[in-house]
């Protein structure tokens, strides 16, 4: 009798063990949220948070940084979010573009107001669609998804992705919460248990290898959010001959003013965005090369590369960071500036790069005399104020390499010394008794005269 009572309470330990093992993993599963919408205006979120909370349960609204403002639904479980997400698509009750999102990304509740929201357990997610009734006794069967590629063709296609194709791949690996390691682009044990997770996760076969199919889901899924908030779209600009994306959520067309197509800032986005087009030669793209740099909008502290066919700045001050790229081909110039609030650089370095990967010339170039009718001020250049220096100062070149002697004063004010506007250049000697002070171009010049000495 004991032998057998022994066996009794073995037989009951042995079918405890899966059930205490599947709470624990319930009880670990991340509670996340389905983020559907976001805006940079505190009115336009409430009207709309509002508008979505008669229409679907568990509306709630948070501020998510650089004041932007979403409408998310949660918060539930991960694996119930996923089915939200799905059943809510298929109903077309949220975009396309909706997302999930962990609770550490969002800031504090504005709606409902006095509401403690993050800090409650996950919700029971709204049902699924009923199934559709079928005949009695009838046998229903799923049918699987085809398999856009083969493990080996997968493969095969993998082989050809860039270095920074597959770097793309971990990095949106990371920001789904399937990979932890090094972004090398080395595809080993570690990229592929993170591979395998997030396809089963998604409904797919676990391979651990991607199919081209999976990889674009899962850059369109990391490229979703910039999609919600910055409103990625692709334009076709056709008198400037431009086909690009730009973040239509952030910006306006406002104007042609040669060689630019101006979009400026929606509500207080800080955002702005040039589309560049001009017919011209080298001299042409070498001369908006040197005029860019006298702008405003390009901050005189970062990198500039200048070839025979092309050109970019990019400058960063207390305020914005710009990007500037354009390229001579067949006699016409074309680019773009994107101009950034300096903040919120993840954002921005994808919106750049969404830029760059879209841009496409089309037929056309933007006429010389478009805009003709906005008046030019003295100190704007094509609608573009022109940044003026703190301090002007008159000098003498004294030598073939431009060396320079001019006054002392511009040494005790000025932390970055031009000659004739383009050429840096450093202190040589100063001597503030005398009140003089004498400079050398970083590069050398080729002064047109320079001043003699009188001798007595």
């Amino acid at each position: 009798m004991t032998r057998v009572f022994a066996i009794f309470l073995s037989l009951l330990a042995l079918m405890a063990g899966p059930s205490t093992a599947q709470q624990t993993q319930t009880n670990q599963e991340e509670v996340v949220w389905v983020q559907i919408e976001a805006h940079p205006s505190l009115p336009t979120a409430q009207h709309s948070v509002q508008i979505n909370g008669g229409e679907l349960a568990d509306v709630n609204g948070f501020l998510l940084g650089g004041s932007w403002y979403g409408i998310l639904l949660g918060p539930y479980l991960r694996s119930d979010a996923e089915q939200v997400l799905r059943v809510y698509r298929a109903e077309g009750k949220i975009p396309r573009d909706s997302y999930i999102v962990r609770s550490s990304t969002l800031g504090r509740q504005y709606w409902p107001m006095d509401a403690d929201v993050l800090n409650r357990g996950a919700l029971a997610p709204p049902l699924a669609p009923a199934p559709t009734p079928t005949a009695p006794d009838a046998t229903v069967a799923a049918a699987p998804q085809p398999a856009d590629e083969t493990p080996s063709q997968a493969r095969t296609r993998e082989r050809r992705l860039t270095a920074q194709e597959r770097r793309d791949l971990q990095i949106a690996l990371q920001w789904a919460g399937f990979y932890s390691a090094a972004i090398d682009g080395a595809f080993g044990p570690g990229t592929r248990r993170s591979m395998s997770a997030w396809q089963s996760a998604n409904g797919f076969d676990q391979t651990g290898i991607l199919t081209t199919k999976q990889r674009q889901t899962l850059l369109d899924q990391y490229n979703a959010p910039l999609i919600s908030s910055a409103g990625m779209q692709r334009i076709t600009e056709p008198r400037a001959g431009i086909e690009v994306q730009i973040p239509t959520a952030l910006v306006n067309f406002s104007r042609y003013e040669p060689p630019f197509a101006h979009f400026e800032a929606s509500e207080a986005s800080g955002v702005r965005v040039l589309l560049i087009s001009q017919a011209g030669d080298q001299a042409t793209l070498f001369g908006l090369y040197d005029i860019m740099q006298t702008l405003e909008i390009v901050p005189v502290d970062g990198p500039r590369s200048r070839a025979n066919d092309r050109f970019t700045h990019e400058g960063r001050n207390a305020r914005i960071v710009s990007h500037t790229e354009a390229t001579l081909l067949n006699g016409e110039i074309r680019g773009f500036t994107l101009i950034w609030p300096n903040c919120d650089e993840e954002r921005r370095q994808r919106v750049l790069a969404a830029m760059q990967e879209s841009f496409r010339r089309v037929p056309g170039v933007l006429d010389p005399a478009a805009g003709a009718e906005h008046r030019q001020d003295i100190d704007l250049v094509s609608g573009l104020r022109i940044r003026r220096p703190k301090m002007s100062r008159s000098g003498f070149f004294v030598d073939a390499v431009g060396t320079v002697v001019t006054t002392s004063a511009v040494v005790e004010t000025c932390s970055r010394i031009t000659i004739d506007n383009d050429y840096d250049a450093r202190v040589l000697a100063e001597d503030r008794a005398l009140g003089v002070a004498v400079f050398r171009p970083v590069i050398a010049m080729a002064p047109i005269s320079v001043a003699g000495v009188a001798r007595p």
